[in-house]
């Protein structure tokens, strides 16, 4: 799976083409609804859609503020409603589409976190497994584009 976003890496239409192989291999390897990947703007404490396979409800461009701080690269595990309700601006849409469930992953370049990697589900879906899963692929790092 891991293949396919390296080989993705090659292909004219970036940086979509590896966004999207990376939403495949995420969705064959750990399973989620809607795939997102937020960039993190430190000085304003805000987070921007760069990719979603969800654009009619969570277009690309669009975004929210940070809650927590992201300055150490972690990843984050809700399992039920009550966990979205208690984290995200956005629990109305995220419940609307049917997650209950949340894994986000810390995306880094040298050591910085440039955003997260956002994955939803059904409640209860992701386990602690999942989140080492998804550490490997947050793991091959962002670069921030120029």
């Amino acid at each position: 799976m891991i293949d396919a976003v390296f080989a993705a890496l090659a292909e004219r239409d970036q940086p979509l083409a590896t966004l999207r192989a990376l939403e495949e291999a995420t969705r064959r390897a750990i399973g989620h609804r809607p795939f997102t990947i937020m960039r993190h703007d430190r000085a304003a404490d805000f987070n921007t859609r760069a990719c979603s396979s969800r654009p009619s409800e969570c277009p690309a461009g669009s975004g929210k503020p940070v809650k927590d701080s992201l300055d150490a690269p972690a990843s984050a595990r809700g399992g039920d409603a009550t966990d979205i309700r208690a984290t995200f601006a956005d629990r109305a849409l995220i419940l609307s589409l049917g997650c209950e469930s949340v894994l986000n992953l810390s995306a880094l370049w040298r050591g910085e976190v440039l955003g997260t990697i956002n994955l939803l589900d059904r409640a209860q879906a992701y386990a602690p497994r999942h989140a080492e899963i998804g550490a490997r692929f947050a793991g091959w790092r962002f670069r921030p584009c120029s």
